[in-house]
């Protein structure tokens, strides 16, 4: 039976029994179909002759017609199911294509807003009980890198006026002490008089940040309330609190050049994690290293 006939009956299980979706099938059925006759080329017609340097032949082939990353890793998909419907139909005994590594996806990070985006966006009207609320929760996300599930969990003795400091559970319930500035402090002092204005003479509710119900803020609420105030403040694509934290980290980061110091601040169990998350100049990072590490400077004459 040939690779085209085998290809067919491949596409018809797919559909028929796992049920695939028209897309992942026709991508499948289209990648096979062009690989098929490259292999043809070469006097490959039959599951037989299939060993790792086929499949890594086919790999440079790919890589030569500039295929992106995102489509070698589909064609590697594509071929690794084909070969296990095969040992599935005794037509292999083993998966080659399964050796080959695909490459991994760059994570995409959210563009951060430069400074004068930020004083922007955070020029709120001082006369509207929301936006004055709005604005305290924005300086915090931006002030402090909060992230979203930190900031709704706050509550109102997380706060330290006195030394400018919050205390924020963060992920895997780790606690960790972070600074907020004097534009963040001024936007918690105009809130918590009027939160009290809010609450009335409940004294149950222990949430810093409140909702006109008188509960604990959604995070869905925060999310569309910064959606909104981006829109109004005229910034161009969705405001979300992600993009303030990373706005922070990398503001941070090019003030200070200190990446331990942005990890704690973010409270990042791994240093990779910072990296990959800032926008980090690879180029300054470079000369930094040749100048400062003893492996890297040159011999003196």
């Amino acid at each position: 039976m040939t690779l085209s006939e085998l290809r067919q009956r491949f596409l018809d299980h797919l559909a028929g029994e796992r049920g695939l979706a028209d897309h992942t099938l026709n991508s499948y059925g289209r990648i096979l179909a062009d690989d098929i006759v490259e292999l043809a080329s070469q006097r490959i017609d039959n599951p037989q002759q299939f060993n790792l340097p086929v499949f890594e032949r086919l790999f440079v082939s790919w890589r030569r017609r500039g295929l992106g990353d995102a489509s070698l890793a589909l064609r590697l998909a594509a071929w690794r199911t084909f070969c296990q419907y095969l040992i599935r139909e005794n037509w292999l005994t083993d998966n080659p294509a399964a050796q080959l590594k695909a490459p991994r996806k760059a994570k995409r990070l959210p563009k951060n807003l430069d400074v004068d985006s930020i004083s922007q966006l955070l020029q709120l009207p001082q006369d509207d009980p929301l936006a004055i609320r709005d604005a305290a929760m924005m300086e915090l996300l931006y002030g402090s890198g909060l992230r979203l599930a930190e900031l709704v969990a706050l509550d109102v003795d997380a706060i330290q006026p006195r030394h400018r400091e919050l205390r924020v559970l963060g992920k895997g319930n780790k606690t960790r002490i972070v600074p907020y500035g004097r534009c963040a402090a001024e936007a918690l002092e105009r809130w918590l008089p009027l939160r009290a204005q809010w609450l009335g003479g409940n004294i149950t509710e222990l949430a810093l940040f409140i909702s006109q119900r008188n509960q604990r803020i959604n995070p869905r609420t925060v999310q569309q309330r910064l959606n909104y105030w981006g829109q109004q403040q005229g910034l161009k694509g969705t405001l979300h609190p992600h993009k303030l934290r990373h706005s922070f980290a990398s503001h941070m980061l090019e003030s200070s050049g200190d990446l331990r110091a942005v990890q704690e601040l973010l409270g990042h169990a791994n240093l990779s994690t910072t990296q990959v998350y800032t926008h980090l100049d690879f180029q300054h990072l470079a000369k930094v290293y040749d100048g400062a590490h003893p492996r890297a400077r040159k011999k003196k004459e």
